[in-house]
């Protein structure tokens, strides 16, 4: 099995994919406007399993395109949709998001959370505008020096592994640079990483060695993800996901 399969097999039965949670969600719902406001098409880019799907389907008059490049966690989703009952407001789509295949000024919102990394966020800033209608809303977590100085040993690592990772107020100027305006933003908080995300996926480690024979590769991922979540304990204090919230500006 290769990396991406042992990488789909350890995370596909997460609730979550990356650090978040509902309430993160909904907050970030509330900062965007959307509520009251009637048929609603939504993009949710970089969707996993559908945790922030569904939160979306439940929250907004709204139908929701579901996008992943990895069938077996939308398949994972469209098992969660029949179990909640949101199967008729959620559209599954098996895409990169780098080649979607939308058209111009669709989508009255277009959600993102943990995912933009995979393009680059000011690239996909600038990619996903054009399927904004105007005053349409971008809301995307990204990763996030939470301060102007850190320990080295998070800089290096996060340089090494996204060079993209910068403060706060660079990603706004991003969003303005780029025919945006920010409406909203909040960093996550230490439960979307340690109680949603690291932990449920620590719990889940040792069957995974199991399904996979303890092979070399199988156990060189979890030593990859126990360093992450140990660089995080030490460093919480210096690096979140932040979440943005902007309103696409001009023509």
């Amino acid at each position: 099995m290769d990396d991406l399969s042992l990488l789909i097999d350890l995370h596909r039965d997460g609730a979550r994919q990356g650090p978040g949670s509902d309430e993160s969600t909904r907050l970030a719902v509330t900062l965007s406007g959307l509520r009251g406001r009637a048929g609603l098409r939504i993009a949710d880019i970089g969707c996993g399993t559908g945790a922030a799907t569904r939160v979306l389907a439940r929250e907004l008059d709204a139908h929701v395109t579901a996008v992943d490049v990895l069938p077996a966690f939308l398949d994972v989703l469209a098992q969660r949709l029949d179990k909640a009952g949101l199967a008729g407001r959620i559209e599954p789509l098996a895409v990169s998001m780098e080649a979607l295949p939308f058209d111009e000024q669709g989508f009255d919102a277009i959600w993102s959370e943990g995912a933009i990394y995979n393009i680059g966020f000011e690239a996909g800033v600038q990619a996903w505008r054009r399927f904004l209608k105007p005053g349409g809303i971008l809301a995307v977590s990204e990763l996030t020096w939470l301060t102007a100085e850190r320990p080295a040993e998070l800089t290096d690592h996060w340089m090494r592994e996204y060079p993209q990772v910068a403060t706060a107020a660079e990603k706004m100027a991003q969003l303005e640079r780029n025919g945006f305006s920010p409406i909203g933003y909040f960093p996550l908080g230490r439960d979307c990483w340690l109680d949603n995300y690291y932990r449920p996926m620590q719990a889940r480690f040792d069957d995974f060695l199991a399904r996979n024979g303890q092979s070399d590769a199988a156990r060189a991922i979890v030593a990859a993800e126990q360093g992450e979540i140990g660089l995080y304990e030490r460093n919480a204090d210096f690096v979140s996901y932040g979440y943005y919230i902007a309103r696409r500006v001009g023509g």
